[in-house]
C-alpha cells in the first residue's frame, strides 16, 4: 500500500469539491475505486478521464498494472473542450 497525492483538474477538481487530496493505495485501479465510492459525479467523470502518474501518461494500460510507491503522484485529466 502506497501513499501519495490526487490532483484533479477541470470537471474532475469540480466534480471532487478539493484540487487534490491524499490517497492509500497500491495500483491506479485500486485508487479509483477507492476515490468514486459514493461520488457518482466524479465517477462518470474519471470514466472519460486520462491519468498521469509522476508526470507520465498512463495510456491504454490497464490501470492495476499500474503499481505506486511512496509519494507518488496521479493526475486527473478529464477531456478538454477547444480545437
Amino acid at each position: 500500500m502506497a501513499r501519495g497525492t490526487i490532483r484533479y483538474w477541470a470537471a474532475a477538481k469540480d466534480a471532487a469539491g478539493v484540487a487534490e487530496e491524499p490517497f492509500e493505495a497500491a495500483t491506479l485501479a485500486e485508487l479509483m475505486t477507492n476515490v468514486t465510492a459514493g461520488r457518482d459525479r466524479l465517477s462518470q467523470v474519471i470514466r472519460r478521464s486520462s491519468f498521469l502518474v509522476d508526470g507520465n501518461p498512463v495510456g491504454k494500460r490497464a490501470h492495476d498494472t499500474i503499481v505506486f510507491a511512496d509519494g507518488t503522484t496521479v493526475e486527473v485529466l478529464p477531456p478538454f473542450a477547444g480545437g
